[in-house]
C-alpha cells in the first residue's frame, strides 16, 4: 500500500517530522529563528504557523531594516506582536506618513530605529513623543521638507515629552533644513542622554551648544546672543558619546569639547567644507593634543570628507600624532580621515602607543606606505579590524603580509590597491574599486590563490574596474559562495552572462548564501533581455537592488515595474545611490508600490 505524501498547504500538515514534535519543543525551534526563516515556516503548516504566531507576539525586538515596508505591510507585521515589543527598527523609504507611530506603536517601545524618512513628515518628532514616553533609545533619519521652525517645535515637544531619553540621533538630509534644522535653537535635552548624534550642524552653533552643557552660568549671561541656547542642565548630565557632522572641524571646537565633556568615551567629528579651510579656522597639532584631557576616551574617528573638495587636514602632521598617542593611550578605535601630511611615523606612534587598539583605519592617507604595515604586525596590540582606503603607497607585497596573519579577524579594505595578493586571514568585506590595474586574472588568483577569502567574503566591491568583464564575474559566482552583496557599478564589459551566473550559481549548500544586495549602475553592457533574469524565482532573496543609467531603466521600465509588483521586498534604486541607499534616500525617485 502506497503512503500518501502529506500536503504542506494551507489545510494540510506538511511540517513532517518537525510537526510531530510536542509544541513546547517547536516553539523553543522557532524562537531561535530570525524573522525570514520565521515566514518561511510559517508557510509549512498550521500547526507550524500557529507556533510561528506564538513566537511572533513574544518577540521583544524586531529589525525590519533589510527592507522597505509599506504602510499595509508594516501594519500587518506589527499587528502579529503583542505587547512584548521593546525595539523596532524600520527601513521607511516607502511610509508616506507617520501614522504608524500612533496607531501601532506605544508605551512599551523602547528603542525606536527610523531611516531614510523621505516622505516623513517633522510631525513624527511629535507623534514619538505622544505614542512613546518611556523611550530610551532613538535614531531618526529625515528629509528636509518641513520648515525649520516646524522642526524645531516638533523636536521640543519630543524632548519634552521622552524624560528617559539615553541616546539621541537625528539625521537631516534635504534642502531647506540641511545645516539650519539645529540654527538657534533651544535644544533642552533629558539629563539622562548619555549618546548624542547629530547630522548636520554649523560649527558655531556647534561651539556654543556644546559649551552650555559646560556651565549653567553661561545661559544665563549669554542667552540673548547664542546660536543654540539650551535649558540649564544638572550636574548629573554628563554625554559619553559624540557625533556631529558639520561644516569645519577646528580647534576651538575640540577645546570647546574638551573642557565641556570630561566623560566622553566616544568622540566621532566628520566636516564637509566646501573650500580647504585656512587658519585660524582649522583643526592643529595643538587641538588634537586637548583631547588628552578626555581621561576615558577609547574611541576617535576625526574625518574630513573629500566627497565634493579636494581638501585635507593640512595644519596637523606627524608630531601632532605623537602628542596624541602619548596622552590617549586608552584608545581601542581609530579612524583618520583626510591627514594629509600624517607619515608612517605618525601613524605607527598611535600602533605602538595604543596597547588595547582593535580598529584601525585610515582614509586618504597619502604618505602611508608599506612601512605601516610592518608597523601593525609588530604592534603591541591585537588589531583586528584593518580599513585602509584610497591609500596609493601601500603595494600588493605588504597587503599579501598582513592578510596571512590570522589575528586579523574582521576586513580589510583597499581603495588604488596594485594586486589583490593571497590572503588567509578571514577576510568578510574587501573594496578593491577603482583599483584600475585589476584584471579578470587579479579577481581570480585572490579567490583561488589557496586561502579562505573565497569562504569568509561576504561584501566584495569590484567597481569602476576596467578591465573586469564576465570572467571575474563567473569567478565570482563559482568561487565566492559566502557574497551577499556585489557592487560591479561602472564595469563597462560585464554582460547579460554575467547577470545569468550569478543568478542560478547558488545551490545554498555547503554554507552558500543568496545574493542579498547587487550594484549595477551604469554596466552598460547589460540589455533589456537581462531583466528576465530578475523575475521569481530567480535570485531568491534579492533586497536592494541598484540599476540606475542602464538598458535596464531606459528601454524595460514597464518589465521593471512589473518585477517591483511581483517582489514588494525589493527595493530598486534607478538613482545612482551607493548599496542600500544610506546616503542617497533623500533624493530617491521610490515609484515602485
Amino acid at each position: 500500500m502506497t503512503r500518501k505524501r502529506r500536503s504542506g498547504g494551507h489545510g494540510g500538515g506538511g511540517g513532517g517530522g518537525l510537526e510531530r514534535l510536542p509544541d513546547s519543543i517547536i516553539y523553543e525551534i522557532l524562537e531561535r529563528a530570525d524573522l525570514e526563516t520565521l515566514c518561511s515556516a510559517a508557510c509549512v503548516s498550521d500547526t507550524i504557523r500557529s507556533s510561528v504566531y506564538r513566537v511572533l507576539s513574544s518577540l521583544p525586538t524586531l529589525d525590519l531594516s533589510s527592507f522597505s515596508p509599506d504602510v499595509e505591510t508594516l501594519d500587518c507585521i506589527l499587528n502579529r506582536f503583542g505587547g512584548g515589543l521593546r525595539s523596532l527598527t524600520v527601513d521607511c523609504l516607502r511610509l508616506h506618513d507617520s501614522s504608524f507611530v500612533t496607531n501601532l506603536l506605544g508605551e512599551q517601545i523602547q528603542e525606536l530605529n527610523l531611516f531614510k524618512g523621505s516622505f516623513l513628515s517633522h510631525e513624527v518628532l511629535a507623534s514619538i513623543g505622544r505614542t512613546c514616553p518611556n523611550l530610551r533609545v532613538l535614531v531618526l533619519e529625515l528629509a528636509g521638507g518641513d520648515s525649520p521652525e516646524m522642526f524645531k517645535r516638533n523636536l521640543t515637544h519630543m524632548l519634552n515629552s521622552c524624560s528617559w531619553l539615553e541616546s539621541l540621533c537625528i539625521k537631516i538630509r534635504g534642502t531647506e533644513l540641511d545645516a539650519n534644522g539645529f540654527q538657534s535653537m533651544k535644544l533642552s535635552l533629558p539629563k539622562t542622554v548619555k549618546v548624542l548624534k547629530l547630522q548636520p550642524l554649523l560649527i558655531q552653533d556647534a561651539i556654543h551648544f556644546i559649551r552650555e552643557l559646560r556651565d549653567d552660568n553661561i545661559f544665563l549671561q549669554n542667552s540673548t546672543r547664542l546660536s543654540i541656547p539650551v535649558c540649564p542642565v544638572s550636574p548629573g548630565f554628563a554625554l559619553q558619546s559624540l557625533s556631529l557632522v558639520l561644516d569645519i572641524i577646528s580647534d576651538e571646537l575640540v577645546i570647546s569639547i574638551t573642557k565641556s565633556l570630561p566623560f566622553l568615551v566616544e568622540l566621532d567629528l566628520e566636516d564637509r567644507p566646501i573650500e580647504q579651510p585656512q587658519l585660524p579656522y582649522d583643526l592643529t597639532n595643538s587641538g588634537l593634543q586637548t583631547l588628552g584631557t578626555c581621561q576615558h576616551l577609547t574611541g576617535l574617528s576625526l574625518v574630513r570628507n573629500r566627497q565634493n573638495h579636494p581638501v585635507s587636514f593640512k595644519a596637523v602632521n606627524d608630531m601632532g600624532m605623537f602628542l596624541l598617542s602619548v596622552c590617549c593611550r586608552g584608545l581601542q578605535s581609530v579612524t583618520f580621515g583626510g591627514f594629509s601630511k600624517i607619515s608612517d611615523a605618525g601613524f605607527a606612534a598611535i600602533l605602538q602607543s595604543c596597547n588595547d587598539l582593535k580598529k584601525f583605519e585610515v582614509r586618504n592617507g597619502s604618505l602611508l606606505s608599506d612601512l605601516a604595515i610592518h608597523d601593525m604586525k609588530e604592534a603591541p596590540c591585537s588589531l583586528v579590524d584593518v580599513k585602509l582606503w584610497s591609500c596609493s603607497l601601500i603595494t600588493s607585497e605588504s597587503i599579501d603580509e598582513l592578510a596571512s596573519s590570522n589575528d586579523l579577524e574582521v576586513a580589510l579594505m583597499l581603495l588604488m590597491l596594485v594586486w589583490p595578493g593571497r590572503g588567509n586571514s578571514p577576510i568578510t568585506r574587501l573594496c578593491l574599486r577603482s583599483c584600475k590595474r585589476i584584471t579578470d586574472r587579479g579577481i581570480y588568483l585572490l579567490l583561488n590563490g589557496g586561502g579562505t577569502i573565497n569562504k569568509t567574503l561576504s561584501a566584495l566591491d569590484v567597481g569602476y574596474l576596467p578591465g573586469i568583464s564576465d570572467e571575474a564575474i563567473f569567478t565570482i559566482a563559482m568561487v565566492a559562495r559566502s557574497v551577499t552583496e556585489l557592487c560591479i557599478r561602472y564595469c563597462f564589459f560585464v554582460t547579460d552572462a554575467s547577470l545569468k551566473a550569478l543568478a542560478s550559481g547558488r545551490r545554498l549548500e555547503d554554507g552558500e548564501k543568496l545574493i542579498r544586495r547587487l550594484d549595477l549602475f551604469r554596466c552598460h553592457g547589460l540589455s533589456v533581455k537581462a531583466l528576465g533574469l530578475l523575475k521569481k524565482p530567480l535570485f531568491r532573496g534579492l533586497q536592494w537592488l541598484g540599476v540606475g543609467d542602464t538598458h535596464l531603466t531606459s528601454k524595460g521600465e514597464n518589465l521593471l515595474t512589473q518585477i517591483c509588483k511581483e517582489r514588494p521586498w525589493l527595493t530598486v534604486c534607478r538613482d545612482g545611490c551607493e548599496m542600500g541607499c544610506h546616503d542617497g534616500w533623500q533624493f530617491h525617485k521610490f515609484d515602485c508600490r
